[in-house]
């Protein structure tokens, strides 16, 4: 039987009975792995610390990619990033790509055309100068790539046993073209939900290398900067409501950041989900839910219905989009939830994760 379609009744009106997983502890007196994840620790951390303590307290929703500020006339995307991924090598890019993809596709998310970078190193003493003469020559590639220039940064070596290798901070500014708002609080009953291609690819390519993981298939790093897409995308509606890139807490984390920020509910067709069979099958081995697996060159756009098709046949003409599809739509029912429909017909609710399943994987 052929699913109904996006946005029917049968998709919007899903029965569900709330969540049931337990309430995170919200006191802890140390930082814990699950703090940079993406999920819930995550947005408590910003919300109970840093909020308060950079002078904006009681701020909630989701917070954007990137800061949009006007300046000059003109209007600025600004962002900064992390990257501490183990292994710095994996398949289909490393750490060097990871911190210039990371932040060019953060300025994309908001519309932003990417054109400066800053890279900051942190070094452990002993660390390989071949190494890291790699990592370089791979950010001087994907900057190339990005059409972006890297212009300053900042270089600092740490005692031996106190570092792991290297770990690098990346901030990237843009510029945004007048009339584009794109932000997650734009998202609208009614709105197409679409995502770019197969999600997961990121996160299973660190783990396969780090736990010595052999499949039928290699699986390859999604990680490519998304910038000229998103352009292409912009060109042809300047009127996307959101675009996020599912990094940590993967597809389920940026779905559940978006209802959130804009008060609506999401409805998830599961079957519709383009997923790798490699990376489905490493996923059931490891106990994982392809939902909640970091992509690093992906997007989710949302975006309305009658401009579905068009921005689909664009993302698809380029080589990230090549799987582009329609996934879900947004709806009024169950406002800041997500709930998916899964093969057998049945729903469940799609929770923001707590922490993260794989922890240094951007």
């Amino acid at each position: 039987m052929s699913d109904p379609p996006i946005g029917s009744p049968e998709t919007s009106a899903v029965p569900f009975h709330g969540p049931n997983c337990p309430v995170p502890l919200t006191d802890y007196p140390r930082i814990v792995p699950g703090h940079g994840g993406g999920g819930v620790l995550s947005a408590e951390l910003v919300e109970q610390i840093f909020l308060p303590a950079f002078g904006r307290p009681g701020e909630s929703g989701a917070l954007r990619d990137s800061a949009v500020f006007s300046a000059h006339g003109g209007r600025l995307a600004f962002s900064t990033d992390s990257h501490v991924v183990r292994p710095l090598f994996f398949p289909g890019g490393s750490i060097g790509h990871l911190a210039v993809n990371g932040t060019v596709n953060d300025l994309a998310m908001s519309g932003a055309d990417p054109i400066h970078l800053s890279a900051a190193f942190i070094l452990e003493e002993g660390f390989s100068t071949a190494d890291l003469k790699r990592i370089a020559d791979d950010m001087g590639a994907a900057a190339e790539k990005a059409g972006v220039r890297i212009i300053t940064g900042d270089t600092k070596v740490v005692d031996r046993g106190h570092g792991d290798g290297c770990y690098i901070s990346t901030a990237g500014i843009g510029i945004v073209p007048d009339g584009i708002d794109i932000a997650p609080d734009r998202a609208v009953p009614g709105d197409a939900v679409i995502v770019s291609g197969t999600i997961g690819d990121h996160g299973m390519a660190v783990m396969s290398v780090r736990e010595g993981l052999e499949f039928d298939a290699e699986i390859v790093s999604d990680c490519a900067p998304l910038n000229d897409m998103v352009s292409a995308m912009i060109s042809e509606c300047p009127d996307i409501h959101v675009l996020r890139d599912p990094t940590r807490g993967g597809l389920a984390a940026s779905l559940n950041e978006i209802a959130s920020a804009s008060r609506c509910g999401i409805v998830l067709e599961e079957t519709r989900l383009p997923v790798n069979d490699t990376v489905q099958s490493a996923c059931e081995m490891l106990g994982l839910d392809p939902l909640l697996v970091a992509c690093e060159g992906r997007l989710v756009c949302i975006t309305p219905a009658d401009t579905a098709d068009a921005l689909i046949q664009v993302m698809q003409s380029f080589e990230q989009g090549s799987r582009a599809a329609v996934v879900g739509t947004v709806v009024s029912d169950h406002a800041g939830m997500v709930v998916g429909r899964t093969a057998i017909g049945a729903t469940r609710v799609i929770t923001l994760p707590i922490g993260e399943q794989l922890p240094r994987i951007c």
